[in-house]
């Protein structure tokens, strides 16, 4: 839709007050004297614009403000006196909205708008409308950049640029451009603009390289609650041992999940939710599954949502989807999700409204939003959450096998620079039977500092000491690991 349209047939319907709450406070004037020039012809009507550090001004005529009309009761009472009509952009008057007096002033106005049409616009970020005024009033919601706008934004951009710079033209990437386009979905005209500019004036040029930091700056641009998390480094499936069934399943799908159209026949896949033993690498496959799929990463904090005012947890959480929505394409990793809607004292109300929200965000999704869930014990997840269509497919991450297990001891000891022709690595990966991939790590860790202590190099010795010290989990909890192992084995599909 075209938003120039609908605001100007919403003005012309007559409507006392017109609501538009938006961050684009230049464009939406540009957009109002567009309009007010273009009815010009035909019903002219002045066009004021209000703000409380410069009163009022008219804008459709170079006229200097009227400082005397700052106070925002001062205002409306010359609003209520004027006996033409107008059209009055009042800027963050929402404050001065619970009044009685500017409430009694702007219903005066309202009441006796078929005798003089003088129209007012309330634009500021957000606006709550007291009760007395709701049937005077309609809203407008500006629609976002097109991806043919976000183009002709980004063309004016390279425009810009080679007039500043003369004797040198921006060097465009095509595959970068479409990406950058893409990527620069969901938020205004102004900040399309600035991010564009942000990566085409760094270096001149549209590249692969700039992505990263376009999502970046659109993430923090969109997150305020604090529950969703961009994840900077998100790890490679070399940093991964074992799991190759779970690499294959990924590697199948992401030519589908890009949209490339090679796999346009394909349908977009959802997600994974990954049980599995505490240490075994879960965590990590989320961080991996972004790095495989080329997008960002969101971290999805159940503990973050939580609230103690009634609707403030579920208001919460449809924000941090939306979001995630407006980030896509991207990967959305909700890490021990059974404590944010099956673990937190039973159910009660909120977990179900949760449970709720996040299950119908997942049935009507149609952004590529990729969920990984990772958790721990799924005998405590509702049934509704873990049927089959909520998501792809539930692989089950189980400790690793003995070549696994020499994979990665190989890939923490080459991150710590450690050669691997001294070591055992066969030997000490038979005697850490039963460790899960944390547990191998942090015997990696802990023979280091045995041999820095020593002033010693980093042998088998030491890492064999070590591994004869620990007590891996599943001897601790031997019993309940063997339990979800079992249930695993007939209900999900194996890593490896």
């Amino acid at each position: 839709m075209d938003g120039n349209h609908d605001l100007e047939l919403i003005l012309r319907s007559r409507t006392p007050i017109v609501i538009i709450e938006s961050q684009d406070e230049s464009r939406m004037l540009e957009l109002l004297q567009t309009i007010a020039m273009r009815r010009a012809s035909t019903n002219y009507i002045p066009l004021f614009r209000w703000t409380i550090t410069d009163g009022l001004q008219r804008l459709d005529i170079s006229l200097e403000p009227q400082s005397l009309n700052s106070d925002p009761t001062d205002v409306l009472k010359h609003i209520r006196a004027v006996t033409k009509p107008g059209l009055y952009v009042l800027l963050d008057i929402h404050p001065f909205l619970e009044d009685p007096v500017n409430i009694r002033l702007l219903k005066d106005i309202c009441v006796k708008f078929r005798d003089v049409e003088r129209q007012i616009v309330l634009l500021s970020h957000k606006v709550t409308v007291p009760n007395e005024l709701q049937g005077f009033c309609a809203r407008f919601d500006m629609a976002l950049p097109t991806e043919n706008e976000r183009s002709q934004i980004i063309k004016k951009v390279v425009i810009d640029y080679d007039r500043d710079h003369p004797g040198s033209n921006v060097q465009i990437d095509p595959k970068a451009h479409k990406l950058l386009v893409q990527n620069l979905a969901g938020i205004s005209f102004s900040d399309t603009m600035r991010l564009a500019r942000n990566a085409i004036y760094v270096d001149g040029a549209i590249s692969k390289s700039d992505l990263p930091q376009v999502m970046q700056a659109k993430y923090e641009l969109l997150s305020r609650g604090g529950s969703l998390h961009f994840e900077y480094d998100t790890a490679s499936f070399g940093d991964v041992g074992g799991m190759n069934r779970l690499k294959t399943w990924l590697t199948q799908r992401r030519a589908p999940f890009r949209g490339d159209e090679s796999a346009a026949h394909l349908d977009t896949p959802k997600g994974i939710l990954l049980l599995g033993v505490q240490g075994c690498g879960k965590s990590l496959l989320a961080k991996a599954t972004a790095a495989i799929f080329g997008v960002p990463l969101l971290r999805l904090d159940f503990a973050a949502i939580y609230d103690k005012y009634h609707g403030e947890t579920e208001r919460k959480l449809r924000e941090s989807l939306k979001t995630a929505d407006v980030m896509a394409p991207c990967v959305l990793w909700i890490d021990e999700i059974e404590k944010g809607i099956a673990g937190r004292g039973g159910e009660t109300g909120t977990t179900q409204r949760v449970l709720g929200t996040f299950l119908t965000w997942l049935a009507e999704k149609k952004s590529r939003v990729f969920v990984v869930a990772t958790a721990n014990d799924i005998s405590t997840l509702p049934p509704e959450l873990v049927r089959k269509g909520r998501f792809d497919e539930i692989f089950f991450v189980d400790l690793p096998a003995e070549d696994v297990r020499a994979s990665i001891l190989a890939i923490h000891l080459s991150a710590r620079n450690q050669s691997l022709g001294n070591f055992d690595i066969s030997g000490l990966a038979k005697a850490m039977h039963g460790f899960s991939g944390a547990e191998i790590e942090q015997a990696v860790v802990a023979a280091l500092y045995a041999a820095h202590a020593g002033k010693k190099a980093l042998t088998s010795e030491h890492i064999a000491a070590e591994i004869e010290q620990t007590r891996p989990l599943s001897v601790v909890m031997d019993e309940r690991i063997s339990h979800l192992r079992t249930w695993a084995a007939s209900r999900t599909v194996p890593c490896d």
